[in-house]
């Protein structure tokens, strides 16, 4: 979920009386999505290939149409198991191109699909675990100063480019220095809920 395009507000008050990063007030989706997920630690292969493909797909759209569309994306592309995907032909892409419940861009679509023969590629030779440790490498966790305003939150980081290099060196497309470092606050490789943010520990 890309922050570009918030003014620099710190948090505000819900209706609950909730303070809370300003980016998730326009919507019930975004509070849920914000309190319950946005910064958590998520581990694991497919989980991580899970919100790198969505970043993906999110690139030049709003971030609530992935959320929305969440669900569909998970039945469309096989819960996101990466060697799943890697089995896709054209078939597939035809099929998924056909699907209104997800974002039909055939670049976008066979990128995900050549991303996930990369990351096969990178789980056998590597061992399983191997993209969620890859992932995990970059950044400082949990355990850095956290942004007063959302104008003090970074749109990428020398770990996000770098980390998007690596990707792209072993095969991964459409992972980007900015998708990289939305991904890396959505999983909590990095804390950026604002300071004063409920949801954001402490």
């Amino acid at each position: 979920m890309s922050c570009e395009g918030i003014a620099g507000d710190g948090v505000v008050l819900g209706h609950d009386g909730i303070a809370r990063c300003p980016w998730c007030s326009g919507s019930a989706d975004y509070v849920r999505y914000h309190d319950e997920e946005w910064g958590r630690p998520v581990r694991g292969d497919s989980a991580i290939f899970e919100r790198i493909c969505l970043e993906a797909f999110q690139s030049g759209l709003s971030w609530l149409t992935i959320l929305r569309k969440r669900p569909m994306f998970r039945v469309a592309f096989a819960d996101f198991d990466p060697r799943a995907v890697a089995e896709f032909d054209s078939s597939d892409v035809d099929r998924l191109m056909d699907d209104a419940g997800i974002v039909r861009n055939r670049r976008k679509i066979e990128a995900t699909i050549g991303n996930a023969r990369a990351v096969v590629n990178l789980l056998d030779d590597a061992g399983d675990g191997a993209l969620d440790a890859l992932f995990w490498s970059y950044g400082s966790g949990l355990h850095v100063r956290r942004p007063a305003l959302m104008t003090d939150v970074a749109a990428a980081t020398d770990d996000s480019r770098a980390m998007s290099a690596h990707l792209r060196g072993i095969g991964l497309r459409w992972l980007g220095p900015t998708t990289m470092y939305a991904a890396m606050q959505a999983c909590g490789v990095v804390n950026d809920h604002l300071i004063g943010c409920a949801a954001g520990g402490e």
